[in-house]
């Protein structure tokens, strides 16, 4: 098919068509703006229910945070409770116990969880790691699970604290590699201290605050 010129006649018809096209919209513009000018006590109305709506929201979940607070703030869980609890339960007990006391506290127990079930950070003591052990009344946590603790606790977790805690009891040999090396333990009496009467992890085990180089590292 060969190019040839427009001829006037179509160039004027395009013109026709490009002005209709034109007026059409300027109609319909027009339209609109006489329905918004008329329909704008609506569309306040409408945005102020928006904003009180969202400012209830907003004042609920402020009371519900500040409920939340003071029900951790009251916290007592007793050593009876606990030993009634399974495990995953337990690890969840201890999360609480410590958002109580002031920690930012995370619940991450799991299959590979490099020995850390509950992690929290509090300024300026640091970040701390906590390996729950529930047993049954009499169970005795050995030498090994604080061997593991020490191992992951600062290279897998940048932990500057390290706590393994029970509702039984320890051996002799783990009480006393965990006082050499550095990890904290909280048996079943300490437990009673923390969980029932009260008193805040950080000031039942002395914690000191974060130092630039942690115990389990070894020096340059």
């Amino acid at each position: 098919m060969q190019w040839r010129p427009r001829s006037t006649a179509d160039l004027l018809g395009a013109a026709a068509v490009a002005l209709a096209l034109t007026v059409a919209l300027a109609q319909a513009a027009s339209r609109l703006l006489t329905r918004a000018a008329a329909a704008w006590p609506v569309l306040v109305l409408i945005g102020l229910a928006l904003a009180v709506g969202l400012a209830c929201l907003r004042i609920r979940a402020s009371r519900r945070h500040r409920a939340d607070s003071e029900r951790l703030a009251r916290l007592r869980i007793t050593l009876s409770e606990l030993d009634a609890m399974d495990d995953q339960q337990f690890e969840y007990a201890l999360r609480d116990l410590l958002v109580r006391d002031g920690w930012a506290a995370t619940k991450v127990g799991r299959g590979g969880d490099q020995a850390a079930d509950v992690i929290g950070v509090l300024i300026p003591l640091g970040r701390i790691v906590v390996q729950a052990k529930y047993t049954r009344v009499g169970g005795k946590v050995g030498s090994s699970v604080m061997y593991e603790v020490k191992g992951t606790a600062g290279p897998a977790h940048r932990a500057d604290h390290a706590v393994v805690v029970t509702n039984g009891s320890f051996t002799r040999d783990a009480m006393a590699w965990g006082d050499r090396h550095g990890v904290h333990w909280i048996d079943r009496d300490r437990l009673d201290q923390w969980a029932h009467k009260g008193k805040a992890l950080h000031e039942l085990l002395g914690l000191p605050a974060r130092r630039s180089r942690l115990p389990w590292r070894r020096a340059a």
